[in-house]
């Protein structure tokens, strides 16, 4: 009796100690009913967004590029210029797409977090808010440097092609280069949340970074130089520098965070 106790007693405290065992762990059926769930979900608040941009926030966002048009141009009554009749509606679907994914961000980014935590321990959920907060941070502020430089870049673009030549934006280029632009400047600024994550991996030391920073600054020259759209020389400095301030930044936040 005393020997059949022992071992009910070792078998409650290894359930116990289990809790995520083989009935509680979700089957492949039930993370893709729940994936469908969440990207349904998201899709709805997109499609919202979408209408929304589209229906009223369109003319806003439109006159406002339009501004930094007309000031680089020097003609207050500048306007865009359409080439093809489909391309002032492609125009506002472009621009509600781009802002329904915005405005919408909130929640997708919610629905994606919800979904991978499950499959995270308590450590890693320590660690990957963190990085998530710091991705979410550095995109928006490399989209607000992308809006500062915009000007600088449309000049640079007007005037090298001489007093000879009439400057004419469409609506679809004008918005796709400063799409662009906020989104190569957004994902360049995740470089120190890589650089991070590649120390706490193990992948490369902090010290191998520092050895090699005459590398990296030529690199970071030539990744600003392939990814500014506008390929000026203004825009180029004002992606180069805050990397390479990144770039020494990341090895500091590597060692702090490897101890």
């Amino acid at each position: 009796m005393s020997a059949t106790a022992n071992e009910s007693a070792k078998r409650a405290t290894k359930q116990a100690a289990e809790p995520m065992g083989a009935d509680a762990r979700m089957s492949l059926r039930d993370h893709l009913v729940e994936l469908r769930k969440r990207m349904f979900m998201s899709a709805i608040f997109i499609a919202i967004g979408v209408a929304l941009v589209a229906s009223v926030l369109y003319e806003p966002i439109v006159a406002n590029l339009l501004d930094t048009y007309r000031e680089v141009t020097g003609d207050p009554k500048k306007k865009l210029t359409i080439f093809d009749p489909t391309e002032g509606f492609a125009t506002r679907i472009k621009v509600g797409t781009y802002g329904g994914l915005f405005l919408a961000s909130p929640v997708w980014l919610f629905h994606i977090w919800r979904f991978i935590t499950p499959a995270l321990t308590k450590k890693e959920k320590r660690h990957a808010i963190p990085f998530i907060v710091a991705s979410i941070l550095l995109f928006a502020f490399g989209a607000a440097i992308a809006l500062y430089t915009l000007p600088q870049a449309l000049k640079f673009l007007v005037k090298i092609g001489g007093t000879s030549t009439e400057t004419l934006f469409s609506p679809a280029k004008y918005i796709g280069l400063v799409v662009v632009l906020v989104v190569a400047f957004g994902v360049c600024f995740e470089f120190p949340v890589v650089l991070v994550a590649l120390q706490m991996a193990g992948a490369v030391s902090s010290k191998q970074l520092l050895k090699g920073w005459r590398y990296a600054i030529v690199i970071v020259v030539v990744i600003a130089a392939v990814a500014t759209p506008s390929q000026d020389p203004y825009t180029l400095m004002f992606m180069a520098v805050p990397m390479w301030i990144f770039y020494f930044g990341a090895i500091g936040i590597g060692k702090l965070m490897k101890k």
